[in-house]
């Protein structure tokens, strides 16, 4: 007859355990474990625009990355099925993956289009609220958090921004969408740009954190602080912050975009030039589009950036940022360019105007070759920084 104790096990089979259970730990880290969506609470996600087809799963599991962002243009379900649309897609199998997810409705009236923003109750406006109906159903209890406009003060004439028209249309959608809102879908209205700039703020920005505060189903709302030095990105904090009552806010982009454009036709470090033998009159802008044509080795690219002392310097910029967001209290989640973009992989004409994007994402598809297992390689910097503050 079998024995009725418990079976004792040898140290050999201890330590077997030991390891089995070691490699599943591991291999748990590697992404959010099952059932477990992150909470919003001072998150860093990976945020790849409008441009899915650049970010690999491979990516945001070495980015140690747990939650996802990108926006989609409103026009585009003329043309698609929502749940088609490649961001929208992307987001719902980030969901299906157990990522925290975050989707903006972008509503594009540049004022190049020579358009003025919808009034409430013309075609216009019921052509958006169409476009709208038809992202709801493939998106309400799926992301995490809808935000309601992308950049409104950048996408729509200079004319609506005080004058009352601006507000009217996005609080008009808002209400369209509370009306249906179910779920876990939390609600934000986004993004506020330039708050560094006195002239984008006024009437138009104090009705808008009037309606984020007033309204009991808006979370709070969105920022995009790309800036020219380090210290503007406080002016948003000050200008969001006094007016959010008991609200939240979310930065789904944040960078330092116009310093890097400040420094394109600076000329490359005398160490640079003398190490790949490059004429030392060659600009940094040069340099970019050399390597949009022709990917560099990690190890040149890594040498371009960290030799030119304008982006050296600021190398601390996303580590420094998201302590000061999450310090607030009122952090939702940050999200940051997790690559480099369909706009950088057609760049081979960059030029001294060209907005540099391509220097703030974590992984360089464009400028740098790939690893030798076909993953994209780091850009200088930020790899690291963004790893380390998921843990923080």
């Amino acid at each position: 007859m079998a024995s009725s104790s418990p079976a004792r096990l040898t140290r050999r089979q201890l330590l077997q355990l030991s390891a089995g259970l070691s490699v599943l730990a591991t291999a748990a880290c590697s992404s959010p474990p099952n059932n477990a969506i992150p909470k919003p609470d001072g998150a860093l996600g990976a945020n790849f625009n409008a441009d899915p087809d650049t970010m690999g799963w491979d990516e945001l599991q070495r980015s140690g990355a747990k939650w996802v962002r990108g926006f989609t243009a409103m026009p585009d379900l003329d043309k698609q099925d929502a749940a088609e649309n490649p961001t929208i897609k992307t987001l719902r199998e980030a969901a299906d993956r157990q990522y925290g997810t975050v989707l903006s409705l972008k509503f594009p009236y540049f004022p190049e289009s020579h358009q003025q923003i919808p009034r409430p109750g013309t075609p216009a406006m019921q052509a958006d609220l169409a476009r709208v109906d038809k992202v709801l159903p493939a998106v309400l209890d799926k992301v995490d958090i809808l935000v309601i406009g992308n950049e409104p003060f950048i996408e729509c004439p200079r004319s609506d921004w005080n004058n009352g028209a601006l507000n009217a249309f996005y609080e008009n959608i808002a209400t369209h969408v509370i009306k249906q809102r179910r779920g876990k879908t939390a609600l934000y209205l986004g993004a506020l740009n330039n708050l560094d700039d006195p002239k984008w703020t006024g009437a138009g920005t104090e009705r808008w954190m009037k309606y984020v505060r007033d309204t009991p189903e808006i979370e709070g709302t969105d920022i995009h602080p790309h800036v020219g030095a380090v210290d503007e990105v406080q002016t948003f904090l000050d200008y969001v912050l006094p007016r959010l009552g008991g609200k939240r806010f979310l930065v789904t982009e944040f960078s330092l975009v116009q310093l890097w454009k400040k420094h394109l036709s600076d000329r490359i470090s005398a160490e640079y030039a003398s190490k790949y033998h490059v004429p030392q009159e060659t600009k940094v802008w040069q340099v970019i589009r050399n390597a949009l044509r022709q990917p560099f080795p990690q190890p040149r690219w890594d040498d371009f950036l960290r030799t030119s002392p304008w982006f050296e310097n600021n190398k601390n910029f996303l580590t420094d940022q998201v302590t000061k967001f999450r310090t607030t209290g009122k952090l939702a989640v940050a999200a940051y360019g997790i690559d480099q973009g369909i706009a950088a992989l057609k760049g081979a004409d960059f030029g001294p105007d060209t907005p540099p994007w391509l220097l703030n994402s974590v992984f360089a598809r464009a400028t740098v070759q790939r690893n030798p297992d076909g993953t994209a390689a780091p850009n200088y910097a930020w790899l690291d920084e963004f790893t380390a503050l998921q843990n923080r």
